[in-house]
């Protein structure tokens, strides 16, 4: 289990505490809004109704002593504040939601470990996924590498992992196979015969997962 403070709870922020909580993770929620704390009271560990700009507040909770500490504000100014102080009271890695690269460009410089653009994100990770054949959905890892999940090549039905050659043919790897929407099959063995529905869960570089995805 690691500790997490989420601090600013707009839907965005709310949602990043509601899933880590969910995940088995202690999770402190800061939001000057009572009515925006009290929201997730029942669904994180703890709530805090403060003004994170106060730095008495961040210190007097301890923010080094959490694993990762998430600025979800969108005031920029805010969030740069928030995020100083937080690396300056020995905040062990420090998570900011950025609106535009210049506004995370500032906060790189100041000392965040990570930024996230999320409408960004999504944004591009939409395009890449509506922009292949088959692809249901995309995660890029790298500029040139991804994780794939798509379905399986109608010819492939019937024939093992190892008969095909996913890996000798097309350089990809095989994470695992989605059965049904309730069963995955992680990391296949060679012999595993694949069957008309399966879903093909892939890693491997961009260019050679397109390659894949050109399969009858």
């Amino acid at each position: 289990m690691k500790s997490f403070i989420v601090i600013g709870l707009g839907s965005f922020g709310t949602a990043v505490a509601e899933e880590l909580y969910a995940r088995g993770h202690e999770v402190l929620a800061i939001d000057s809004n009572e009515t925006a704390a009290q929201a997730v009271a029942e669904t994180v560990t703890h709530t805090i109704i403060a003004d994170a700009k106060d730095e008495a507040v961040l210190e007097s909770i301890g923010v080094r002593n959490f694993d990762s500490v998430i600025v979800c504000m969108t005031n920029i100014e805010d969030s740069m504040m928030i995020t100083l102080m937080l690396k300056e009271l020995g905040a062990k890695y420090v998570i900011a939601k950025v609106r535009s690269s210049q506004h995370s460009k500032m906060l790189k410089l100041i000392g965040a470990d990570r930024v996230i653009f999320p409408e960004y994100d999504m944004g591009c990770r939409l395009a890449q996924t509506i922009s292949s054949r088959r692809a249901l959905d995309f995660i890029e890892l790298a500029p040139d590498f991804a994780i794939v999940e798509l379905p399986l090549p109608q010819s492939w039905a019937g024939q093992t992992l190892e008969g095909v050659g996913v890996r000798p043919r097309f350089g990809v790897n095989v994470l695992a196979v989605r059965r049904s929407s309730t069963e995955v099959l992680v990391s296949p063995q060679a012999d595993y015969v694949f069957r008309e529905q399966d879903i093909l869960i892939v890693a491997g570089e961009s260019k050679k997962i397109e390659k894949l995805e050109r399969q009858p």
